[in-house]
């Protein structure tokens, strides 16, 4: 799917070429100027009113946005998410909107984060990976819906995670408990809920780590699988969680939606290569 047109007639008409962005006040605006964003499909009228204050991104006719969609513009591009409440799109992360580039509709995947830490759960240290895996995960359209933070105790991850599935969380993602001391006991809590293993999560994340750290091989993250539910654990530091969640997100989607028999896109287009 590619954008076919870029109309804004409050900016002087069709574009080719403009760069989406946020505001200090956190208004959307394009090319420095605060503007709504919208969108249509080909053969829809964009010359009526609700249009005239608007960037309008024209969609082929099979685009099927809905609320909470993501518009994912490749090759660079912007991140935008749809809001059906206020029609307009809001900018996930700035970039560029060009006539005939690559976009993928993508379906929001309902997500949740668990930082297992003792001294995090008795509020003697920040968690700052945690919120590190919710923002890396709405970068991959991912939303998350619930995060909390337990001890290292290994009937607790679990507890949390099988309610979490049982609410249909397509993605948990927890971060800690992972190295070899005694309180370590997040892979032991995974292993003993998961229906399959999925192991070239966690041989991945070792690989790339390596790169910076002679020890990353020391780490035990996984993944595994427990019923429609994608269960992925990351190291506990907020710099191990950046470097490991890179390098498992160009499959993270697909992981996903082949796990739930989910397509990239709201309508059920799929444009993914395999």
């Amino acid at each position: 799917m590619r954008i076919l047109r870029l109309w804004a007639p409050k900016l002087i008409g069709d574009h080719t070429l403009c760069y989406i962005h946020t505001n200090h006040d956190g208004f959307t605006c394009i090319n420095d100027v605060q503007i709504r964003v919208k969108f249509a499909r080909a053969g829809e009228n964009t010359d009526c009113g609700e249009f005239e204050d608007a960037m309008t991104i024209v969609l082929p006719p099979d685009a099927d946005i809905r609320d909470g969609c993501f518009l994912n513009v490749q090759n660079g591009g912007a991140l935008l998410r749809w809001s059906e409440a206020e029609q307009t799109f809001k900018v996930c992360t700035a970039g560029f909107l060009g006539v005939s580039e690559k976009v993928e509709i993508w379906k929001p995947i309902r997500t949740a984060v668990l930082t297992v830490s003792d001294k995090g759960s008795r509020g003697e240290r920040e968690d700052t990976a945690g919120p590190e895996l919710e923002r890396l995960a709405y970068l991959m359209g991912c939303v998350t819906e619930d995060a909390t933070i337990v001890a290292d105790e290994q009937t607790e991850i679990t507890s949390v995670i099988e309610e979490w599935v049982s609410r249909g969380i397509n993605l948990i993602l927890t971060t800690g408990g992972t190295g070899l001391s005694p309180r370590d006991n997040t892979p032991e809590a995974l292993m003993s809920i998961a229906d399959k293993v999925v192991p070239g999560f966690g041989e991945t994340m070792r690989m790339e780590t390596l790169k910076y750290t002679p020890r990353a091989f020391l780490t035990r993250s996984l993944a595994v699988i427990k019923e429609r539910s994608l269960i992925i654990a990351f190291p506990g530091s907020m710099r191990a969680v950046s470097q490991c969640f890179n390098a498992i997100s160009g499959a993270l989607r697909h992981a996903v939606e082949t796990l739930t028999g989910e397509s990239s896109e709201c309508g059920g287009h799929h444009h993914h290569g395999h």
